[in-house]
């Protein structure tokens, strides 16, 4: 039996969910300006997703690619979420 489909499956569920409220953090500390440490994150990820020969750690690491760079997406709609009142503002930020 081959389960790397299956725990793939799973570890994308993992990292999806815990960049949710990293996003949210992110947006509440640093505003939109931290997107470019997710691109060069996300960028850097999936260049080693090409060099690693290991499948499951190769797609792990694709993964993590794909979603640290959606991240910059969510970053900026996360910022119109605080401007329409969905979430808290920062009081400390400038």
């Amino acid at each position: 039996m081959n389960f790397n489909g299956i725990i793939l499956g799973v570890i994308s569920f993992f990292i999806i969910g815990i960049f949710h409220p990293v996003v949210i953090k992110c947006e509440y500390y640093f505003g939109e300006r931290i997107w470019p440490l997710f691109l060069v994150s996300g960028i850097l990820s999936g260049i080693f997703s090409l060099l690693i020969e290991n499948f499951l750690l190769s797609g792990i690491l694709g993964i993590l690619a794909c979603v640290l760079l959606w991240c910059i997406r969510e970053l900026k709609e996360q910022t119109q979420r605080v401007k329409r009142g969905w979430f808290p503002k920062n009081p400390n930020k400038n």
